[in-house]
Order: structure tokens, then sequence, then C-alpha cells
């Protein structure tokens, strides 16, 4: 079997994903190819002097692609790197020669949830970790399938050789500004450019500023205290936070507006707010 039938490559303006993981002995070989470093040079050098070096013994480039990434103002095309160890991802700025703002994502850190479609929004998962959670789509149904088999295959194996156990911490979900018209909590401020959007680092939810006056410390999130809304406050003060929140991944399938659904800037780059 050829090389480059072994190498996973995730196109998604090809509509499909032309390869398939090879076992781990195969990937454990394409590990210390010359190929392999050749094409993991390339993306260190496609996100230049800013970004971090990708190159260490073990590590093996899966697959690449484009995904749109579900961003606080709009959803936006990222390029997205799957690694035997790590997801890395950033800004499109010359496609497949120029990216910028790099994230680095430790696999053994993450889940992942399906998204049911709603709308234009099709073929999501939420990729879910300690530190930052939010969700991505698939150009088609094919696609997301090979994506979320191939990140926990990878989640998997690691955890196998570790011997860690599944992460049962994850930030939440950012809910959009275009999907809160008014706060999420008090459902009485109505946004405007003076009263503005916050999100409550907790719970994800749209907030206004007199329902995120609070700060509680959020040790996976950030060393000093980060604003949450009155209601997590309450939560998290008592520590009875875990059994009454919603289910991020079930929250999304509803109107993010309906109360009855209720009971950092630009993406990466989300402002402090």
């Amino acid at each position: 079997m050829c090389y480059s039938t072994i190498f996973l490559r995730l196109h998604i303006e090809r509509s499909l994903i032309t390869a398939a993981i090879a076992e781990n002995k195969m990937v454990d070989r394409l590990a210390n190819s010359e190929a392999n470093a050749r094409r993991i040079g390339m993306v260190e050098s496609c996100f230049g002097a800013a970004g971090q070096p990708l190159t260490i013994p073990g590590r093996v480039l899966i697959g690449e692609g484009v995904l749109t990434k579900l961003c606080r103002k709009k959803p936006k095309a990222r390029q997205f790197f799957l690694f035997n160890d790590i997801l890395v991802y950033g800004n499109i700025v010359i496609q497949k020669k120029k990216y910028n703002k790099q994230h680095i994502i430790p696999l053994e850190n993450v889940t992942i949830d399906s998204i049911e479609d709603d709308g234009e929004l099709r073929n999501g998962w939420l990729i879910k970790t300690p530190t930052k959670s939010f969700a991505v789509y698939a150009a088609t149904a094919t696609e997301k399938s090979e994506w979320m088999n191939h990140i926990n295959k990878c989640v998997t194996d690691l955890l196998s050789k570790s011997g860690k156990v599944p992460s049962n911490e994850h930030a939440a979900v950012w809910v959009p500004d275009s999907e809160a018209n008014i706060c999420m909590r008090c459902q009485k401020v109505k946004f405007t450019p003076v009263s503005r959007r916050h999100h409550c680092r907790k719970c994800g939810f749209v907030v206004c500023g007199p329902c995120s006056d609070k700060r509680f410390l959020l040790p996976s999130q950030s060393s000093k205290p980060v604003r949450v809304c009155s209601f997590c406050y309450d939560l998290l003060s008592t520590g009875q936070l875990t059994a009454t929140l919603p289910n991020r991944s079930e929250f999304y399938r509803g109107s993010l507006q309906s109360p009855r659904n209720l009971s950092d800037e630009d993406d990466d780059d989300d402002s402090s707010d």
C-alpha cells in the first residue's frame, strides 16, 4: 500500500474523505517517515514565526481540512489539522499557504458530541475541552462522520496508551451573539449599542451587565476570576451547578431565544466579555 493511500487528507472542497486512518502500527511507521516530517514542516511554515513548533518525536499528521467554526459573531471558515495527539486550527489568510492565530488542543482532553442539523447549520458537532468548547460544521454528512470517527480514534488510542480516563469537565459552548436579542437570564434587558452583550464563562449564555456582574474562579479556564452570570454564581457558590445546568448538545437543538429552553473578540479572538 502506497504512502499516499495511507495518509489521510480531509479536503472539504472535494466533498469527501480520501482515505482512512491506518492501524496503530502503520501510524508508528509514519511517525519516522520523511514524508510525515515534510508535511508537518509545511504546516509549521504556513503559521510562520508566530506559530508554535509542531514537530516532536512520534507525532503524525493524520489529516487536514476546512471546517466552519461557530464564532461569537458569525460562522467562519477555519483550517484544521488533525495529528495523532493534538488538534490544531487557525484563521485562513491564504489557503494552503498562510494561516494565523494558531490554536493547539491536546486530544487527550477532548470529547465530541454530535449536533442535530438546524437550518443552514448542518453536519456539526461540539469539540469540548476544559479550557474552551465550540461547535464546528463540515460540508457533508460523510465528512462529519469521518472527522468524528478519526478524532475519537485518536483520543481513544491516546488514553489507552497513557492509562488516563476521559475528561469530565468542559468549558461551556458560547451562544452566538446573534441568537440572543435580550438577556437570556432576566429576559428583560434588550441588547443595544449601549446595553452590551456579555457571556457567562460557565454556562455560555448571552447576558446583560447586571446579570453578569459577578466573578468566580474557574481554574481550568483562567488563573483569575472570570465573568459568570448571577444564576451560575449562586450555584457555584453552593456547589449545586452540575446538577442544574442544561446539556449543551441538547441546548443547541432548540431555539436559543425561547424562555422554555432556559430553566473575549470574534472567534478565538473572543473578547473579554
